[in-house]
């Protein structure tokens, strides 16, 4: 009885004592790029709603020559993400480079600059609702990025556009 106790024990050492080989191994460094590298870096904004980078990650890493309609005579593919109350909707090139998005998100977490702003100017009023619109285009220095608010002060209302630095446009 004993010897079958020992004989356990000594197999479980063996494998525990084996598992820990194996797990010491380290793969060597792997980067990783995007081909639309370029889109998100222009549109990255560490301060926009979480649902805001989740589509734009999902638009940048989406493989159109994966997908099922992809064929190589077209030049252009239209591809539309959405989640509630967020949509991005992406041009890509036969080679799956984003060329131009169209993003619209509302009711979206604001940036904290965009609404100190907002506080600063119109301190009585409270922000009903909002919506913010990304435009890039490829080749393009600009990226425009809009918020859209519509304010409120009793029964008045009042609408503004503020760019992602909180400043006011016409």
């Amino acid at each position: 009885m004993k010897q079958v106790k020992l004989g356990i024990i000594a197999c479980i050492a063996f494998v525990g004592l084996s598992s820990n080989i194996y797990a010491q191994e380290t793969l060597p460094p792997v980067t990783v790029t995007s081909l639309n590298y370029k889109y998100l870096k222009s549109v990255a904004d560490p301060n926009a709603a979480q649902k805001v980078n989740l589509l734009e990650r999902k638009a940048a890493t989406y493989n159109v020559k994966e997908s099922e309609f992809y064929d190589d005579e077209f030049e252009q593919y239209y591809v539309s993400f959405y989640l509630p109350k967020g949509q991005v909707l992406a041009t890509y090139d036969k080679e799956g480079k984003i060329l131009r998005t169209a993003e619209r998100f509302s009711n979206v977490v604001l940036p904290t600059s965009v609404r100190t702003s907002v506080m600063d100017t119109y301190p009585d009023w409270t922000i009903a609702k909002d919506v913010y619109l990304v435009n890039y285009h490829a080749g393009s220095n600009h990226i425009n990025k809009v918020y859209k608010l519509v304010l409120e002060n009793g029964d008045k209302r009042k609408r503004v556009k503020t760019d992602e630095k909180g400043n006011f446009i016409d």
